[in-house]
């Protein structure tokens, strides 16, 4: 059988509660979980469940790290694991706190892509295979990609990027014309065959003549 360690003294403080066992500090405790708990002078505590009330302090903090990341913005599961590994959480508490925010409804990595996706296509038009890089290194599944991204087509993304640009060029003749139009376009992911058919396109509808 393991020790078993006695709670000699619980020292509230403006954001922790100071728990001594056996007349040395042993945990240092949020409020919540301190109230959670229920801790008491004379309250004696196994190894184990010690373990386990610094489990549920850990994903306390955890999960208020996570909360005040999402504030800001939506974010990929992911991304939230790499801040939290960073913030030096386990994986067990990391493991925690995702499951419960999926059950807050507050992380939904399809959800998450999807939003990314229209957001780039109502202000920033690329690539399918770009929105699939991007999506990638926000620590995205493949297989949410592949929903996400599956009604992407890349010529009217392509042309919808380039008409913005187009307009820049008015009074250019069709050698400069293209060129800027190909590198603008090319940066954004689009292939050539892609590139070619909607720089002729806009040529035509800004008024000059397909070569």
């Amino acid at each position: 059988m393991g020790s078993w360690r006695t709670i000699t003294a619980v020292k509230p403080q403006r954001r922790a509660v100071k728990v001594f066992l056996d007349g040395e500090l042993g945990l240092t405790l949020s409020p919540k979980v301190a109230a959670e708990v229920g801790l008491s002078v004379g309250q004696t505590f196994s190894e184990e469940g010690l373990r386990e009330l610094e489990f549920k302090e850990f994903s306390h903090r955890a999960l208020e790290k996570a909360l005040h990341l999402l504030s800001y913005r939506p974010r990929s599961e992911g991304e939230v694991k790499s801040r939290l590994r960073r913030q030096g959480f386990g994986e067990e508490v990391i493991a925690h706190v995702i499951e419960r925010l999926q059950e807050l409804g507050l992380l939904d990595d399809l959800a998450f892509a999807l939003a990314f996706k229209e957001s780039r296509e109502a202000f920033r038009p690329r690539s399918k295979r770009l929105l699939e890089r991007e999506l990638r290194r926000k620590g995205v599944a493949p297989e949410v990609i592949a929903e996400a991204v599956a009604d992407v087509d890349d010529e009217s993304e392509a042309y919808r990027a380039g008409l913005k640009k187009s307009r820049q060029l008015v009074g250019k003749d069709l050698s400069e014309f293209r060129r800027k139009l190909t590198t603008y376009l090319s940066r954004r992911g689009f292939d050539w065959e892609v590139i070619k058919a909607v720089t002729e396109r806009l040529w035509q509808e800004i008024g000059g003549e397909s070569s």
